[in-house]
């Protein structure tokens, strides 16, 4: 359970981190901010505002977290949508366009008297962003906040998607590569975890090795492990080619663990693709997940070797953070955010290709003296950068520039 108290990450952080967010809060105390997104399990933005929602409050900011309500072609139109901001050639339809705008107006009419009242509305990527459209009686600064690796759209995608956030109060991109040009301020702020939450929290050795027994995985054979949802832009069928690459020389396992999200459609058929390549190798274990396994995610994470997260695309990848803050080297996908992570042979390595990445794993599990550097480096970068509290103050401070007027001045600085 995420820790609802600031007060508990004071043994974390230290209390001049908790003191200067007490003072930033309390420029703001009393504001109502309301979040928006498409699911509350499921992907990182969820895992996000799970422990978001409860400090801000805790900092006396009076925020509440609500979620965009669909039937199956929404999703699906969404997912195109977010296939369609990574690059993707997707074919967007009127119809399409059609089934999004029904689904967002009916959501409006629940939503109207929390998205008029509120001071700062925060919408987490596209499947609510064209909420403000239909609140001209707003009162509040409106913030879309775009998780995804938006640097190089399809074209008809993005021109959609930009007639409905331009207007926009700011936006908030992960990365300056990232970012579209927009006629409204924009910020960069990086994702981070909770250290305190089941995924993260220290965990007992039994615990683990009760997690082990129960997958049928070996304590006496290095465990390689990638978690991530079942989508084609995490390459789990490359760290399949991958490990298949170095099965015959070195004796491992390979571990392919997680689930899916109420807003993606196609990661039943993307799981079922998994299977079918890794059941010609005994050594890949394929685990299908409940969305509150943190635990169980956290003890496999805790219990392996090396950690993969070979995506071709990523927005950020909180995996991969998990994973250094639990002393881990990572073998991530060149790509996206994981290049704010995985610095190149001091936190883990960046591949891109399967026969990259079964190099990389020949060269770690050869040298468990490099692994343990790599390790120490990779959870002390993630202590000084991608903790929540930065996190929090950065969004603290850009709602505080925004309701004093100050977001141009808070960009060019």
């Amino acid at each position: 359970m995420t820790a609802k108290s600031l007060a508990a990450y004071e043994p974390v952080v230290g209390n001049v981190v908790i003191s200067q967010l007490k003072q930033l809060a309390a420029e703001l105390s009393g504001a109502k901010i309301v979040h928006i997104n498409s699911t509350r399990l499921g992907g990182g933005v969820a895992e996000i505002l799970h422990w978001m929602i409860p400090l801000m409050n805790d900092l006396g900011l009076d925020t509440s977290w609500e979620v965009i309500e669909g039937h199956g072609d929404y999703f699906h139109v969404t997912k195109t949508f977010h296939n369609g901001l990574q690059g993707n050639p997707v074919f967007l339809t009127q119809h399409m366009i059609d089934t999004y705008e029904q689904t967002v107006a009916e959501n409006f009419k629940r939503l109207r008297p929390t998205l008029e009242e509120a001071d700062f509305v925060i919408v987490h990527d596209p499947q609510p962003a064209g909420l403000l459209d239909l609140c001209p009686q707003r009162k509040g600064k409106w913030i879309w906040r775009c998780h995804i690796d938006a640097s190089h759209p399809n074209r008809r995608v993005w021109q959609y998607l930009r007639s409905k956030v331009q207007h926009y109060d700011a936006s908030i991109f992960s990365m300056p590569t990232f970012a579209q040009r927009l006629d409204h301020p924009q910020f960069i702020i990086a994702p981070s975890i909770d250290p305190l939450s089941d995924k993260n929290i220290d965990l007992p050795q039994s615990e683990i090795d009760e997690t082990l027994t129960r997958f049928d995985l070996s304590s006496e054979l290095p465990i390689l492990t990638q978690i991530s949802r079942f989508d084609r832009f995490k390459d789990p069928l490359g760290v399949i080619e991958a490990f298949n690459m170095i099965n015959s020389s070195i004796d491992a396992q390979l571990v392919l663990a997680g689930g899916g999200a109420t807003d993606d459609p196609e990661g039943a058929a993307v799981f079922e693709e998994v299977k079918e390549a890794a059941s010609k190798n005994s050594r890949i274990s394929v685990l299908l997940l409940p969305p509150d396994a943190h635990r169980i995610i956290n003890a496999l994470q805790r219990a392996s070797t090396i950690v993969i997260q070979k995506s071709l695309q990523e927005g950020f990848g909180l995996t991969v953070t998990e994973a250094m803050w639990k002393s881990k080297p990572v073998i991530g996908g060149n790509t996206g955010g994981i290049r704010l992570q995985v610095y190149n042979g001091y936190t883990g390595y960046l591949v891109d290709t399967p026969e990259g990445a079964a190099l990389r794993l020949r060269e770690l599990l050869r040298h468990p003296a490099q692994m343990r550097r790599m390790g120490q480096t990779a959870k002390d970068f993630v202590t000084q950068n991608f903790l929540l509290t930065r996190h929090l103050r950065e969004y603290l401070t850009l709602l505080f520039g925004l309701r004093e007027g100050l977001a141009n001045h808070l960009m060019a600085g």
